[in-house]
Order: C-alpha cells, then sequence, then structure tokens
C-alpha cells in the first residue's frame, strides 16, 4: 500500500482534535460516550477510507487511554465504526450509508464486542447487550454532528474541494 501523505496529515489532524476535545464526554452507564470521536469517525470514513479511518480511531483512543481520559472500550467501538462507515461510503458513494455505518458499527456491533472487552479485560460484570443502548446514543450525537458539518462542507463546496484534494493519484 502506498502511503498517502495528505490522508496522514489529515489523520493525524483529526487525530488530535479528538484528543483535545477528550475532555467533553457524557457519562452513560458505565462507558464514557464521545460524540467527538463519532464526529471524526465519519470525518474520516468519508475523506480518508477504511485504512486511515479506523487507523486514526485506533491512535485516537491509545492516547486518550493513555492520558486516562477513556477506556479500553473506546477500541472496539470506534475502531469498528470507523471501518464500517468508510467501507459503506466507498462501496455506495452515499453519504447516508456512511451515517448508518456509524451508527451501526459503534452502537450495535462495537456495543457488543465491548461485552468481552468488559468481562475479561477490565474485570466488570456486564451483561451482553450492556454497551448498545449508550453506544448508540453517543453514536447517534457525533453522527449528528458529522452530518452538519458534512451539509455545511457540501453547501460551500468545500466537500469536493477536499475529496478531490485528498484522492489518491496513481
Amino acid at each position: 500500500m502506498k502511503i498517502n501523505t495528505k490522508k496522514v496529515v489529515v489523520s493525524g489532524m483529526l487525530v488530535a482534535l479528538a484528543v483535545s476535545l477528550s475532555s467533553f464526554s457524557i457519562p452513560i452507564g458505565a462507558s464514557k460516550c464521545f460524540p467527538i470521536q463519532h464526529l471524526c469517525n465519519v470525518i474520516a470514513g468519508v475523506f480518508l477510507g477504511p485504512v486511515y479511518g479506523v487507523g486514526m480511531a485506533f491512535c485516537t483512543s491509545l492516547i486518550r487511554n493513555l492520558m486516562g481520559t477513556g477506556s479500553l472500550l473506546a477500541f472496539p467501538g470506534s475502531m469498528v465504526g470507523a471501518y464500517l462507515c468508510a467501507t459503506l461510503y466507498q462501496h455506495t458513494g452515499k453519504l447516508i450509508a456512511a451515517y448508518i455505518g456509524e451508527v451501526f458499527g459503534t452502537g450495535v456491533i462495537g456495543g457488543i464486542l465491548c461485552y468481552p472487552v468488559a468481562t475479561m479485560l477490565m474485570g466488570k460484570e456486564a451483561a451482553l447487550f450492556a454497551y448498545v443502548i449508550p453506544f448508540l446514543m453517543s453514536t447517534a450525537g457525533g453522527t449528528v454532528m458529522a452530518i452538519v458539518l458534512v451539509t455545511a462542507l457540501r453547501q460551500s463546496g468545500a466537500f469536493d474541494y477536499l475529496a478531490g484534494m485528498l484522492e489518491e493519484h496513481a
């Protein structure tokens, strides 16, 4: 895989944005809901694709964990959401698919994947679907924020400019 320097830079900027705004979290149940991560997942999914989107989500989760502003539950939720968002957008070219991918990937699949992380790695007692509702609430908020931002980008013409600038050139 050829490395696209522009995508690496944008990924780094999204990581910096997500980490710097990590103090904006909403505690719901046993999880910290972090809508800015989901906003960044959608932006990465739409403009960067699955590889850079998952990389951005992983780096954000890792740094937040090292700083003490996140938990291990951030990994499965954010990474699956970023992957599904980017993959669906890449295959359909439709923004609604990206939004649905983020919500379903993080809220449902990521929420279910948190069960083994919580019980085996964190030593918490939890039901299989314990994290689905909190994750759905968090990702819904972040995805709505992303919809507002992407709509503004499309109306201003910046969306097409950014998409064109970040395309890989062979």
